[in-house]
């Protein structure tokens, strides 16, 4: 199992406001190229299941995930339930800071395929870091800054034109 963290820095933006931004998942497409497509199917206020299509190498990584919405905490848990990964969770979290608010996003994940691991866990690593990363400074406008990850916060620092993520296609 392969986990990855990322931590983005919203200057003059309240936990609240980040938090309702966070979880407008259906947004992530018009944010991050690599993400192809995200279908919400509400359940309720604070439980939904979204299905997800992103680039992944030369094909298309794709899963169906249980949101659960906590307003009180400004967390989202999620679940796969159904999909490419052996098995995929973790927790965005929004919490205060001296600027503002810190946007915490944790995933474990597993392919469920030891043999490859080695050539496709670095890789999914590095995709889903920098586009939650990317996504994240989109949802504000580019008012975010990576925090503890020198190397993804040069990565994200490229505009999308001078970069291609895993095969998505560069506008």
């Amino acid at each position: 199992m392969r986990s990855v963290h990322v931590a983005v820095e919203l200057s003059g933006t309240s936990p609240a406001e980040g938090y309702d931004q966070v979880r407008q998942f259906a947004r992530y497409p018009e944010l991050a190229p690599v993400v192809r497509a995200v279908t919400i199917h509400e359940i309720d206020d604070d439980k939904e299941t979204s299905d997800w299509e992103v680039y992944f190498r030369n094909g298309i990584l794709r899963w169906t995930e249980s949101d659960h919405f906590d307003p009180d905490k400004l967390s989202i848990d999620f679940t796969q339930l159904d999909g490419d990964f052996d098995s995929f969770e973790g927790t965005w979290r929004i919490d205060s800071s001296d600027k503002g608010c810190v946007v915490d996003f944790r995933a474990d994940f597993d392919f469920g395929i030891p043999s490859l691991a080695g050539i496709l866990d670095p890789v999914a690593e590095r995709v889903i870091k920098e586009t939650i990363a990317r996504v994240v400074i989109g949802l504000f406008g580019g008012n975010g800054t990576v925090v503890g990850d020198e190397a993804l916060a040069q990565a994200v620092a490229l505009p999308p034109a001078e970069i291609q993520l895993a095969g998505a296609p560069v506008e």
